[in-house]
């Protein structure tokens, strides 16, 4: 095992859809490979990439949210993992939340004083490369960019060109990965097909890891990682609902954070998953039944003729709680793209419509003062439901990341609450 110490690098690109995905991922399998000990993080609210990044080298990958989260929580994170973290940025460098792009990359890069590697998109891009690079290393001094990985070059003329624009920057060309087939991730309208629904994933992470291994200097790129600097150790800051907490756990119910389940555990509570796909009811032990968010619109008909998790549901006594999808599932149905309407648990008076999308999305600032997670929270909400009936006591009092109040969020009838905000952490 090659051990390099505690040492982070970031992946960030000028947008979205550059291809920081693929090679992250691509990275993260081929220096598993060659025996370095190495993790991913992903910056921002992401349930989805954190799952392929595990499956590509088998070490956790939290999530480091420097908008939702202490900068305590961030460090002891980043912190808590392999020789090397690899942290994947989120949109572009600079891009955060209105109204000044708190919680960038660039955020993330500044608090725990990492270098960033800049994955350039060169499909539409010759001689440009050289003010766009420029620009981004420029732009703010305490943001390093340590180098560049050129994507989606098209031949070897480009690659010379590229080269050639960029050969007087003092920003290294750390690799050029030509244009292939192969390389894309299967998406849906909420972004990627998660990593256990992947037809072929172990060949998918095999085939990327070759071709970066192929045009990546890997030596050069780990010989950039920085120390990332320790802090003490700090306790959990979610404190546990319960003792025993049922969690539905499959395709429909994939979304729930670690660190907030590693905080429970560190508090000795006892996680109990069940698959309501499966027709599985919690644990009737449970003290606590948590339904996180996923893909339940995709699964609707399934959910619907489930009895005994609808039985078991609708018998617990305990507190219940719903995120996103999970609040979803706790109304009494479900619209699918199609206009099918399919009978849910009825345990809150909601029914929401995939039939009609509109799109909910951004950072919130949350306050509950009654409910299973009363007091202040930062939070995300990213779903593209309409909601049809929400009728009730409401759940959270909510502002958006700019400070502007919203709408009441969710709802609590006796013990069963939810909302569509996905909890972070502790405000």
């Amino acid at each position: 095992m090659t051990c390099l110490g505690q040492r982070g690098l970031i992946l960030s690109a000028p947008s979205s859809g550059s291809g920081k995905t693929t090679l992250t991922l691509g990275l993260l399998r081929a220096l598993s490979r060659r025996g370095v000990d190495v993790s991913g993080a992903k910056s921002g609210p992401d349930y989805i990439d954190p799952r392929f990044h595990v499956a590509a080298c088998g070490r956790d990958c939290p999530n480091l949210d420097a908008w939702a989260m202490q900068p305590s929580r961030i460090q002891n994170l980043a912190t808590s993992g392999a020789d090397l973290l690899l942290i994947e940025g989120a949109m572009g460098l600079f891009d955060g939340a209105p109204p000044d792009g708190r919680g960038a990359t660039a955020d993330l890069a500044r608090q725990l004083g990492l270098p960033v590697v800049m994955v350039v998109d060169c499909a539409r891009l010759a001689h440009s490369v050289t003010p766009l690079v420029a620009g981004f290393a420029a732009h703010d001094r305490d943001v390093h960019l340590a180098g560049v990985i050129l994507n989606n070059v098209g031949s070897p003329r480009h690659e010379t060109m590229l080269r050639s624009a960029l050969k007087d920057s003092r920003i290294p060309v750390l690799g050029t990965v030509h244009r292939q087939a192969g390389m894309e991730h299967p998406s849906r309208h909420l972004g990627l097909v998660q990593a256990g629904e992947h037809p072929d994933l172990q060949a998918y992470l095999n085939r990327v890891a070759d071709a970066v291994e192929a045009a990546i200097d890997l030596d050069a790129l780990t010989e950039l990682a920085e120390p990332i600097p320790a802090l003490a150790q700090t306790g959990p800051q979610v404190s546990a609902p319960g003792k025993r907490i049922a969690i539905a756990s499959d395709r429909a119910f994939a979304f729930a954070y670690p660190h907030i389940l590693a905080d429970w555990q560190a508090e000795g509570a006892v996680i109990l998953p069940f698959s309501p796909l499966s027709d599985e009811t919690p644990d009737p032990t449970a003290d606590f039944i948590f339904l996180p968010g996923g893909y339940p619109e995709l699964h609707t008909e399934t959910l619907a003729t489930a009895r005994t998790f609808r039985a078991g549901m609708r018998a617990a006594t305990c507190p219940i709680y719903g995120e996103c999808g999970g609040y979803m599932v706790l109304g009494h149905a479900i619209t699918d793209k199609d206009g099918n309407k399919h009978e849910m648990l009825g345990l809150l008076d909601l029914e929401t419509s995939f039939a009609t999308r509109k799109l909910h999305l951004g950072y919130r600032s949350l306050t509950a003062t009654h409910g299973p997670f009363a007091g202040d929270w930062t939070a995300h909400e990213f779903h593209y439901v309409t909601t049809l009936r929400a009728e009730g006591t409401p759940l959270f009092i909510a502002c958006d990341a700019e400070g502007n109040a919203l709408p009441p969020m969710g709802l609590i009838r006796g013990h069963v609450s939810g909302s569509f905000a996905h909890l972070i952490d502790r405000a």
